[in-house]
């Protein structure tokens, strides 16, 4: 079972970072969103931590081995991978305006 979580779950915490990173914009858009609260700082963060859980993946992945080998190299591609993808799917959250 431990091996099934090394596999997925980087893959899993980018998908929920991503969502949650593009939700939180959406509602920074609506007409919900507090006035009083500045959406960016809080759009930073939310894409701050996504980066942070990802690197902390990949290193708990790295420093924690897998007995097998393929197990233990398959997660760490999906966990680079996964890296790669959040700061790609936040990028443009740290580059644009909060509302285009």
């Amino acid at each position: 079972m431990i091996e099934i979580l090394r596999l997925s779950l980087p893959i899993t915490v980018w998908l929920t970072g991503f969502s949650g990173v593009y939700a939180l914009q959406g509602l920074a858009c609506s007409q919900h969103w507090p006035t009083h609260l500045d959406a960016r700082p809080v759009l930073l963060s939310a894409a701050a931590v996504t980066i942070a859980l990802q690197i902390l993946l990949l290193i708990a992945v790295r420093y924690a081995p897998s007995q097998s080998r393929f197990v233990q190299t398959t997660a760490t591609t999906l966990a680079c991978a996964a890296l790669v993808a959040a700061v790609w799917t936040v990028m443009p959250v740290l580059a644009l305006s909060v509302c285009n």
